[in-house]
């Protein structure tokens, strides 16, 4: 039997960490071999659940950099604005590389990045894990075999959820584009590089966006709300309160996300999350926060051959991430709401549903995104114990063609005009 993949967990937060449940799963497969993390309790859990050497445990990535080489790949799960040191750093050091979406925070690291791991000829996966749901897979699968004819619109959804934009997007570490970076490439860059994936190759010529940040401000803040939940008269009529979406689920037995991101240095259990939101960031009220990234957005595309795309980020919703896609075909209508996928055949005026089969195993704990994460990870092993970077959904070159598009998006938005995207976009530029 070959011997596992190993690998080293740069940044041992919420991702990390279940990245690299992969190996209590698949022992045989992977082997968390080093951890890179400043803060001590997250670094000592990673270290006690895979058994890492001492001399392997780092509060700094630098460390891992300044060494020879001593695993297979690293898992970069680092905030955003910190992604491209690293990426670089290890690229150049020959470790293939799972790094954690967006690739970075703008088009020159992104750029970077990719020429370094192309010039070191190391594996690069940035984990838009939205392509590894089986179901997400078969749309493009059906695209691909001419079961819609050709591709003539894309009209593509994503609901955020209201308590999960008020915990990432408001109270948490995606709250404020100058400590991590905009909502459409913090959230919404799965998405986009997904109507760039099912465009097939072609270039998107132009792109308009509107969006802002709505209610989420000062002048919402209801008469007599105090600064902290905890301290509120009229939180129980806040949807929004702090003690419903973190203490009420922590009454119910649910220490999971998001729950688990609030305590990141102690377990978390009655008297921690209360203590948590007593102090921290996300006991605080929604309407007195330093967030200042969109709360809704639209984005709207013209590709070559006249195929149109238009998507919308929404984060007043009762659904979390359900994604939902109609693709409108010369000889067809693909529909797409979170479980099977629905094609509409206008020949024969009759629908068949497509519903490919998702095996997770159990210990596996994030069953979000259909699984998907799973399945991106069992893909980025494969790929290094084989060596055959075909097996990875997105290289290098087409990642950094879907962040492109959504970095011109976002300009487009901010500059309240049509972009006209350059050549660069599709080419991205790299030689």
């Amino acid at each position: 039997m070959p011997s596992p993949v190993t690998v080293i967990v740069v940044g041992a937060g919420n991702r990390g960490e279940t990245y690299s449940q992969f190996a209590l799963v698949h022992p045989h497969r992977m082997q968390v071999v080093g951890v890179a993390e400043p803060r001590l309790f997250a670094r000592q859990k990673l270290q006690r659940q895979h058994h890492i050497a001492e001399q392997n445990v780092h509060d700094d990535w630098r460390c891992v950099a300044e060494r020879e080489k001593f695993a297979d790949a690293v898992f970069i799960c680092t905030p955003d604005r910190f992604h491209k040191d690293p990426a670089v750093a290890l690229a150049k050091r020959g470790y293939h590389i799972l790094l954690e979406k967006p690739m970075a925070a703008t088009v020159e690291d992104c750029t970077e990045i990719c020429e370094a791991c192309i010039q070191s000829n190391v594996m690069l996966t940035v984990c838009h894990v939205l392509r590894y749901d089986p179901a997400i897979h078969k749309i493009k699968e059906l695209i691909d075999a001419g079961a819609i004819g050709d591709v003539m619109h894309i009209q593509h959804f994503e609901p955020v959820g209201f308590y999960h934009f008020a915990h990432s997007f408001v109270r948490g570490n995606w709250r404020n584009e100058a400590t991590s970076s905009f909502a459409l490439l913090a959230k919404s860059c799965h998405d986009l590089d997904l109507i760039h994936h099912w465009a097939g190759g072609r270039r998107c010529i132009k792109v308009s966006s509107f969006g802002s940040l709505n209610h989420f401000t000062k002048e919402n803040k209801p008469p007599g709300a105090a600064a902290r939940c905890l301290d509120c008269p009229v939180e129980g009529a806040c949807p929004y309160s702090a003690c419903k979406i973190y203490l009420d689920k922590v009454k119910e037995g649910c220490v999971g996300w998001p729950v688990s991101v609030v305590c990141s240095s102690s377990v978390p259990d009655i008297e921690s999350v209360t203590e948590a939101l007593r102090t921290g960031p996300y006991g605080r009220c929604v309407y007195e926060c330093d967030n200042d990234v969109c709360s809704n957005q639209v984005v709207n595309m013209e590709f070559e051959g006249g195929l149109t795309a238009a998507f919308s980020m929404v984060a007043f919703t009762e659904e979390i991430c359900q994604r939902k896609t109609t693709i409108y075909g010369s000889k067809g209508e693909l529909r797409y709401e979170g479980r099977g996928v629905r094609v509409f055949d206008f020949l024969t005026q009759r629908a068949t549903v497509h519903t490919p089969a998702s095996a997770v195993p159990k210990l596996f704990s994030m069953n979000g995104h259909g699984g998907a994460d799973y399945h991106l990870l069992d893909a980025f092993i494969s790929a290094v114990a084989s060596g055959d970077p075909s097996l990875v959904r997105s290289g290098p070159e087409e990642t950094l063609s879907s962040h492109r598009l959504v970095f011109e998006a976002e300009r487009a938005r901010r500059e309240s005009r049509v972009v006209f995207c350059s050549r660069d976009q599709h080419t991205n530029g790299i030689e």
